[in-house]
């Protein structure tokens, strides 16, 4: 493991696997460094749901566990010498239809059956974003048209909804369905551009 290749400020330690998310990031010119996950980590469990749990408490939940981890991460490897500090960013995108979380498909058929049960109904995208400590949430809400099972099972085929809350992208093929759309679209994408620049103001970033 080496230390980030850059000292310049402002910079952030971004805790995300997520492509999407440094595009958005690299959109805002926000200096970055990936900060992910030990392989003995287990971050799936951080992402299990609890009985009774809203989406908004959920998704809120799991980006705070998600920073929390990425802060004792930092501070193991900081320990072994190299590594700088500086702010950690991070951010967990849930799908809810009505009360009920859609999280990422397990398989081919799961993310088949999400997105036949999102087809022709309003959902809503969550995506809390944790920046040292401090939490914003964007809520958006995105009305699909009636799906055909043809349709379904080419996009399932095309291999996008795997990985993805609610089983889809929509800057990918599934923004063909989209009628409307209310909220954040970058929020949507997985790291909402407001909010993250207001958590960011405060530490000397400027937009």
């Amino acid at each position: 493991m080496t230390s980030p290749a850059f000292t310049a400020s402002p910079w952030l330690y971004l805790a995300s696997q997520s492509p999407r998310r440094r595009q958005l990031l690299d959109q805002l010119g926000v200096r970055h460094e990936l900060l992910l996950p030990d392989p003995d980590e287990d971050a799936e469990s951080l992402e299990t749901e609890r009985p009774g749990e809203s989406p908004e408490d959920y998704v809120q939940r799991v980006t705070l566990a998600k920073w929390e981890a990425a802060v004792a991460r930092r501070a193991r490897r900081a320990a072994q010498g190299g590594w700088l500090e500086a702010p950690i960013l991070c951010a967990d995108t849930t799908v809810a239809l009505g009360s009920e979380i859609l999280g990422k498909p397990g398989d081919t058929a799961h993310a088949a059956e999400m997105l036949a049960r999102l087809s022709g109904q309003s959902h809503k995208v969550l995506t809390a974003v944790v920046v040292n400590g401090q939490l914003r949430l964007s809520v958006s809400h995105v009305q699909w048209r009636v799906l055909s099972p043809d349709e379904i099972s080419r996009y399932v085929a095309s291999g996008e909804p795997m990985g993805k809350a609610g089983a889809y992208a929509i800057q990918g093929r599934s923004g063909a369905w989209t009628q409307h759309m209310d909220g954040s679209y970058s929020g949507i994408m997985g790291l909402p551009l407001f909010e993250t620049a207001e958590l960011l103001k405060p530490l000397g970033w400027r937009f």
